[in-house]
């Protein structure tokens, strides 16, 4: 890549995302009846009627605004549309008699499903941190550290290091299996860091950083395989174990018949691991801790990527694959490649390793080619290896904006800093 093309690309995602994915956000997801945000959207950008909002989806929304406001996008929108979802999370999803948030709820803010889940309340403590670090406003940060000291009292599990992950209403432990009980996640953890980095840039509190040093550690030692790829699931004392579907879900990962990964064992998400790396990145950067001793993991994590997760003759990055062989799974997801959009751009600006900037172009065309749907200004969910599209919602209660926006609003960022710094 040269200057210009660099220039070129900075262009395109700036204008994508102020021009089309911020505008779909701002102009169809308010829901000025009942508050909060209508989050389920078919191909064509309608309204499916959906009578869910999930917690998943109104914090990530308010994430995804605060994010884009913090970075001088949206002329104030953003920031009044997140507020606008904050108001509907205390007002109506939270649980007043034991605290934390409700899973789901209909429109109006009617209680669906009371249970209490950790992914979710991670995605509570970030986008709330984060809205207070946009807009100032500290009603954000307080409910924050609310969800944190719940999440300390309620699950942390002390034999082994680490948290549980599902609960009833009352923080009561779920059961085994496809409960969810007895696992502990990559999932959960990573996004604990990510909470965990914004909660201390907001707050300065030792123990946020005590905390979030504490994720680190048990990401780095428990989390990660010796390559330093991801492993998805784990028993409560960290043993790895197959890789199941839960009665509780978010995502729509393909499974067989009986609810578990085809190579239940043996799977790892390019997009998680760029994922893990370039947040880790953030979380020490923002500790103002050492990354050195974090180098290798971080690149073991990208390089792996590289080697097995990119698609050279159609472009994009595969969904996942073996710990130590190539793509088990070739389609095309949206997440995945918002993730290593970042990651890449990330490790390149640390290592200067130009296989990282050469990713970062190709996902990029891809992304700009194939994965957004230009007439709505959303991305489709899932594609084949070729670019078709596979799934054609825009928009559910789990594939809504946070990948997304988050991807476009930091590539702009990072591409703005490779062409300040000269590297390219």
């Amino acid at each position: 890549m040269n200057r210009v093309e660099c220039e070129r690309m900075l262009e395109e995602m700036s204008e994508h995302l102020n021009n089309e994915l911020l505008p779909f956000w701002l102009n169809n997801s308010r829901d000025d009846v009942h508050g909060g945000y209508i989050t389920h959207f078919d191909e064509n950008g309608a309204d499916t009627g959906e009578d869910e909002k999930s917690l998943i989806a109104q914090t990530r929304t308010v994430l995804s605004m605060s994010l884009a406001h913090r970075a001088g996008h949206g002329d104030g929108r953003c920031a009044r549309h997140a507020e606008h979802g904050v108001k509907f999370l205390l007002e109506r999803m939270w649980d007043s008699e034991h605290g934390g948030f409700f899973w789901t709820v209909d429109r109006s803010g009617e209680v669906l499903i009371p249970k209490k889940i950790l992914y979710g309340h991670s995605f509570a403590i970030y986008a709330l941190a984060e809205y207070t670090r946009a807009t100032g406003d500290p009603v954000g940060l307080e409910y924050a550290e609310k969800v944190f000291d719940l999440v300390q009292i309620n699950c942390t599990e002390t034999a082994f290091g680490g948290y549980l992950e599902m609960f009833e209403r009352d923080w009561t432990l779920c059961g085994p299996g496809a409960g969810g009980g007895d696992r502990k996640t990559l999932d959960v953890h990573m996004h604990l860091m990510e909470a965990y980095t914004s909660l201390y840039a907001v707050s300065q509190k030792e123990l946020h950083a005590r905390k979030l040093r504490e994720v680190i550690r048990i990401i780095v030692e428990r989390v990660l395989s010796p390559g330093g790829t991801g492993v998805p699931q784990f028993t409560i004392d960290w043993k790895q174990a197959p890789h199941i579907k839960f009665d509780i879900v978010w995502g729509w990962d393909r499974y067989d018949e009986s609810g578990q990964k085809a190579n239940p064992l043996d799977n790892t998400s390019y997009g998680h691991n760029a994922e893990m790396a370039w947040l880790l990145l953030d979380a020490l950067n923002t500790l103002g801790d050492d990354i050195t001793p974090y180098d290798t993991i971080i690149r073991s994590a990208l390089d792996h990527a590289v080697r097995y997760g990119i698609d050279e003759t159609y472009g994009g990055v595969y969904v996942e694959g073996s710990h130590t062989g190539p793509a088990t799974d070739q389609a095309k997801e949206f997440w995945q490649q918002a993730e290593t959009l970042i990651g890449m751009l990330d490790g390149f600006l640390r290592y200067q390793d130009e296989r990282y900037l050469q990713t970062y172009t190709n996902v990029h065309r891809f992304v700009m080619d194939r994965m957004i749907h230009h007439e709505t200004g959303e991305w489709w969910p899932l594609l084949s290896r070729e670019g078709e599209p596979i799934w054609r919602h825009m928009s559910h209660s789990w594939k809504v904006n946070y990948h997304t926006v988050r991807a476009a609003v930091n590539t702009v960022e990072l591409l703005r800093q490779a062409l300040d710094r000269n590297l390219i």
